[in-house]
């Protein structure tokens, strides 16, 4: 998209912008804390259809996890492509309304098949994210959408902090009672866009729907398009991948490591979660107007590194506090490789864009849990040449490293120009 394009689409766009961002906004958030409401007491809803067999439960729990991710990397790349086929309010509208029946039917499931169920269609309808993201592209210039992407950023780690919180609080009352406030938010959220939420994308923007494209890995080919384009969308799997080790190995750490009890593990990840708001909410923008996108994305990246290292290396509790803050900044990298993602593909693509992006990430979600798991359970067993319970952390630090060689090497090494910027952006 050229300067002048950029210039219109600012002057054309600007009075519905700040409503319609603001409702994705909304929705992500809900979305989010709708999930996370729901994370504390599936488990157990699972044990108590296994005559509380915790063993039994875990297995189940696991293969309900794949199913959903499974469904994300199915379903991401399609909804996208709808989205570009016919606009993305009817694509974002639709699935907050199933995603609402699907919490109710969950609330009432009388068996874990039913359970199943309802966790394959949140897989599907919960893809509509990547619509989401497609939105923001459309309405905003491409020199600003890295610090909207924070913003959104900044939705997706509200909704995580709180959601589990709440859902917690809520179960404590009646285990299914999660489900339906989790039915209500969503429900709520699509009557609120039903109401205010304009479509994004003109009729004489919109292509054709074809399944070649819009399965995964038609939606993939999209990736190898262009050569940044594929670079950054390898640095961002492996990115998406060391994330896993947060949310898969975090808890058993802290507690084999440092004894931290619950409420020590939930107040740190708390406040991981609060960092990454206040860098996500408020330090993108002005980061990246200050060092472009580029740099701010091997910023983030680098934070990333130490983070990790530090939270993989702190010998006490207290010390691994001192990651907080370079991981928060590691949200950097996010949203700025997104903002350069978005300005190598046309406008009729950007839901396929982002459906691709949502695959990969999927697919990050079905691989790093089992990477993470295994090297944590095999450096604290008798069989490690050393005891290394940091191991998991520091792998996703190397994992970084990794990514942001090949992220240098795409933008830097290779010297390409990105469209729309500045060599320096």
């Amino acid at each position: 998209m050229s300067g002048d394009t950029g210039e219109a689409l600012a002057r054309t766009t600007a009075p519905v912008r700040g409503t319609a961002v603001a409702f994705i906004f909304v929705t992500i958030l809900l979305d989010t804390l709708a999930l996370g409401v729901v994370v504390p007491i599936l488990p157990k809803l699972i044990e108590s259809f296994v005559d509380n067999d915790t063993a039994a439960a875990a297995r189940i729990f696991g293969v309900f996890g794949t199913a959903w991710a499974l469904m994300q990397f199915v379903f991401s790349p399609v909804l996208g492509a709808l989205s570009d086929r016919f606009g993305r309010r009817p694509v974002v509208l639709l699935s907050n309304f199933g995603l609402a029946a699907d919490y109710v039917l969950m609330a009432l499931a009388p068996s874990l098949a039913w359970l199943f169920v309802g966790r394959v269609i949140s897989g599907i309808t919960s893809a509509s994210v990547s619509t989401a993201y497609a939105y923001i592209a459309d309405l905003t210039p491409p020199d600003r959408r890295a610090p909207v992407f924070g913003k959104i950023g900044a939705a997706f780690g509200a909704g995580f902090v709180l959601g589990p919180a709440l859902g917690g609080l809520l179960g404590d009352i009646d285990p299914r009672l999660p489900f339906w406030v989790s039915a209500a938010l969503s429900f709520a959220n699509a009557l609120y866009g039903l109401l205010i939420l304009p479509e994004s994308l003109p009729v004489e923007r919109r292509t054709s729907f074809r399944w070649k494209s819009a399965n995964p890995v038609g939606a993939l080919r999209l990736l190898r398009s262009h050569p940044v384009l594929a670079g950054l969308s390898v640095t961002n799997f492996i990115v998406q991948v060391a994330h896993v080790v947060l949310p898969s190995t975090f808890v058993l750490y802290a507690t084999y490591r440092y004894g931290w009890n619950a409420m020590t593990v939930g107040l740190t990840l708390a406040m991981v979660g609060i960092c990454t708001m206040v860098v996500q909410g408020l330090g993108i923008g002005p980061i990246v107007r200050s060092l472009g996108e580029r740099r701010a994305l091997f910023l983030g990246l680098t934070c990333g590194v130490i983070g990790f290292m530090i939270f993989g290396t702190a010998p006490t509790g207290p010390l691994s506090w001192l990651g907080l803050p370079f991981m928060a900044l590691w949200g950097l990298s996010g949203a700025s490789t997104q903002a350069l993602m978005t300005r190598l593909v046309a406008g009729d693509q950007q839901g396929k864009l982002q459906g691709a992006t949502s695959s990969v990430q999927s697919v990050a979600q079905l691989v790093g849990p089992f990477l993470f798991t295994l090297t944590f359970s095999y450096f604290i067993s008798a069989r490690a040449p050393l005891q290394l319970p940091g191991a998991p952390f520091m792998l996703a630090s190397v994992l970084l490293v990794v990514s942001l060689l090949i992220a240098m090497r795409t933008l830097v090494a290779a010297k390409t120009k990105m469209p729309g910027t500045s060599p320096g952006t």
